[in-house]
């Protein structure tokens, strides 16, 4: 694939803001988590929460995105207080750009959802490193690791 730029799309996202990949102009950290509320997403989203500050100082920007609605996002930001905002992909458009859509068993039954990625774009739009499938114990610090290296 010679071409790793970043697919651009337009989501909602928490306070009234849209997300697009396209204008943020600096580093960012995009992660696709299945639900809000939920045990993993929320300790993912927490371990991301508390290393900002750090993502912050190296001018890189966090981005949180499911498929939940703008009202589940924006309760469970206000719930964990997240500083970052979270993009609600209903129509699954980004999940579709990034292939995280995948099947997966749960309590026994194939259910399609979104498998745990992290995404990380360069200041130029260009997509320079991927996680999937992630294990939510030590991720966000090992996202922040490779920011570093930026």
């Amino acid at each position: 694939m010679p071409d790793h730029s970043c697919p651009d799309f337009v989501l909602p996202a928490t306070s009234g803001t849209t997300f697009s990949p396209a204008t943020a102009g600096k580093p960012l950290v995009i992660y696709f988590y299945p639900k809000d509320n939920t045990p993993g997403c929320t300790n993912e989203s927490i371990a991301f929460r508390d290393l900002h500050p750090e993502f912050l100082a190296l001018g890189a920007d966090i981005v949180g995105i499911s498929r939940d609605s703008l009202k589940s996002h924006e309760n469970f930001k206000s719930k964990f207080g997240l500083p970052f905002e979270l993009a609600s992909d209903t129509e699954e458009i980004a999940c579709n750009l990034f292939d995280v859509i995948k099947m997966k068993s749960m309590y026994g039954k194939q259910v399609r959802g979104i498998q745990r990625s992290t995404f990380v774009i360069d200041g130029s739009g260009q997509l320079i490193r991927e996680w999937r499938g992630v294990k939510v114990e030590g991720h966000a610090a090992e996202v922040l690791e490779f920011v570093k290296t930026l």
